[in-house]
């Protein structure tokens, strides 16, 4: 066979970091073997794979389309051999978390360390996902576990599910902005024509959600709800962020609540996770999550 997934993952690399030497050092060789590597490939397919002609190697044409089918090939070898680890072992090599961007992610760290403290031999991965991105994380299995996916999944997909609580929000505007002075509630024609600030849906695959947002209403959109709260300080537009990360900007001045109807409370979060039996890592997880209740303080 002409291909190998030795291979494929030299390609992978050298059009990730942009040259042969930066390929070679992320994947411990000498420069001199990712060159034989691609050269022998470009051989025995009689293909260019490369535009070696400027400083950073880009991909010709056909070098795009093999990447793009082979890292197909990658991920599925991937999954395979983290099945075949799990079905031997019952313990998954690797587990991706996907925390939702309301809760500190240094909540997290005393329950790695007990994690580690079990030797497993399970690496972590954590990511930050924003509103449907959690449950959009599950249904491409970017993800083995969400915490904090809001309201309901996906039509399409099985998952067990258990409820986290509620997290107050409260809305809040800058005491410059000209709604700090307005006598509440707000009403929502006056509020349309503010610009609200927005965390922006992290999902992939799946429709984006929006909250708080009024049709025709301008609105700035940020990766994130720390990102959307440092706006809010900049006076660059309004919107709810939880309670407890507004609670020390209100009790300063440097924010001010204001009252709008329908907004207090986030929809349901929940823990999440595929409904197939878990293995022990991810079992460990789950249960500590529940018995610990990291974020319970934060909830309603």
């Amino acid at each position: 066979m002409r291909l190998s997934l030795d291979a494929l993952s030299v390609i992978d690399a050298i059009a990730r970091k942009g040259t042969f030497a930066a390929a070679a050092e992320e994947l411990h060789r000498v420069p001199s073997a990712i060159t034989y590597t691609v050269q022998k490939l470009e051989q025995d397919l009689d293909l260019i794979l490369f535009d070696r002609s400027g400083h950073r190697a880009r991909l010709t044409a056909a070098g795009e389309e093999l990447l793009r089918e082979g890292r197909k090939l990658l991920r599925a070898a991937h999954d395979l051999e983290a099945r075949i680890h799990q079905v031997a072992t019952g313990t998954e090599p690797e587990i991706t978390i996907a925390l939702s961007d309301v809760f500190p992610m240094e909540r997290l760290f005393p329950l790695l360390q007990r994690f580690y403290a079990e030797g497993l031999g399970t690496r972590v991965r954590i990511t930050r996902e924003v509103l449907g991105g959690l449950w959009d994380a599950l249904a491409s299995e970017r993800a083995q576990l969400a915490i904090g996916a809001p309201g309901d999944g996906p039509a399409t997909g099985d998952y067990t599910i258990q409820p986290l609580g509620q997290l107050p929000f409260a809305f809040v505007v800058a005491p410059e902005h000209p709604l700090a002075g307005m006598p509440d509630p707000i009403p929502q024609d006056v509020l349309m024509t503010h610009r609200a600030v927005a965390a922006a849906d992290s999902s992939r695959n799946l429709p984006a959600r929006t909250s708080g947002l009024l049709t025709g209403q301008d609105v700035l959109t940020l990766p994130d709800i720390n990102i959307k709260h440092q706006a809010h300080l900049a006076g660059l537009g309004v919107g709810s962020i939880p309670r407890y990360l507004a609670a020390a900007d209100l009790e300063a001045g440097r924010l001010v609540e204001k009252q709008i109807d329908g907004v207090g409370m986030s929809p349901p979060l929940y823990l999440a996770w595929p409904a197939k039996p878990p293995g022990k890592a991810l079992q460990w997880l789950i249960d500590e999550l529940n018995e610990s209740e990291i974020f319970a303080d934060l909830l309603e």
